[in-house]
């Protein structure tokens, strides 16, 4: 069985404190887009891991689809199998790629065994295995709090729209990106300012990595200058990563500066 496990864009992204456990609060808006990876899973006579595509780091058996496989093994009579992830969503991008991978293969095992696991169930195996996972079990826009992994319903939509992602081939760990970060308590709630007009989130509603990755990383404010340059109504970094991504009411010709990146394109 084959599937296409998506990114995600962040919709404002908000550090609001750090947790005893080392983690941060947050608030976002999760939004699933086009940009996906192409995961199958069969049956074998051994369970084993191969990718193609982009380079996936650490060994076969740390790979988030096997984790997945393997935590749902510790429960379920589940028989060996082969996964192959052909990958296409940039690693360290903030795009959430390895989150999806680890989520469709949670959805692909329960389709294919007919586990029968509800959603709840699957958001559950989902949060064991990181902070973004459990998002992608539903795959829709949600408000996202605490970890990043509980939800709210948001009234966010916008089908219609054209998306431009920029990721300059720079990828950024967590790790570094939280180093800098400064926990705050902002002044509005994000949920409310995400329910305004698309035109009045410029103002409003930011990526707080931004202030602290923008100056290490000059390219990543460029691309959001020349993003609006072209007309965006809204520009963002996305999660932790290194993809700024545009909002555009009518498709945009890609300018020559973002040649020697990875770009993609899509409606929303």
């Amino acid at each position: 069985m084959i599937t296409f496990p998506n990114a995600k864009i962040n919709l404002g992204l908000r550090i609001i404190r750090k947790r005893p456990d080392g983690f941060h609060n947050l608030q976002s808006c999760f939004y699933p887009i086009g940009w996906s990876d192409v995961l199958e899973i069969i049956p074998a006579d051994a369970t084993a891991f191969s990718s193609s595509g982009l380079p996936i780091p650490g060994a076969a058996e740390t790979n988030l689809c096997i984790r997945a496989y393997n935590l749902l093994k510790a429960d379920y009579d589940l028989p060996p199998v082969h996964v192959h992830l052909h990958k296409l969503i940039p690693i360290g991008a903030g795009l959430g790629g390895g989150s999806a991978d680890a989520s469709f293969a949670l959805k692909l095992l329960n389709d294919r065994f007919g586990l029968g696991l509800r959603t709840e169930l699957l958001e559950g195996y989902a949060r064991l295995l990181g902070s973004d996972c459990a998002f992608f079990i539903q795959n829709r826009p949600m408000y996202c709090v605490e970890k990043g992994d509980m939800f709210d319903e948001i009234a966010v939509d916008l089908r219609g729209y054209h998306l431009l992602l920029v990721y300059p081939n720079l990828a950024i760990s967590t790790a570094e990106a939280y180093a800098a970060i400064r926990p705050r308590q902002p002044e509005t709630d994000l949920y409310d300012d995400l329910l305004a007009p698309i035109d009045t989130w410029r103002t409003t509603i930011q990526n707080d990595f931004e202030a602290s990755l923008f100056p290490n990383y000059p390219v990543l404010a460029a691309i959001k200058q020349q993003m609006y340059a072209e007309g965006a109504i809204y520009a963002s970094m996305s999660g932790s990563g290194s993809t700024v991504y545009g909002i555009f009411d009518a498709p945009v010709i890609c300018p020559n500066q973002f040649s020697d990146y990875s770009v993609w394109q899509g409606k929303l």
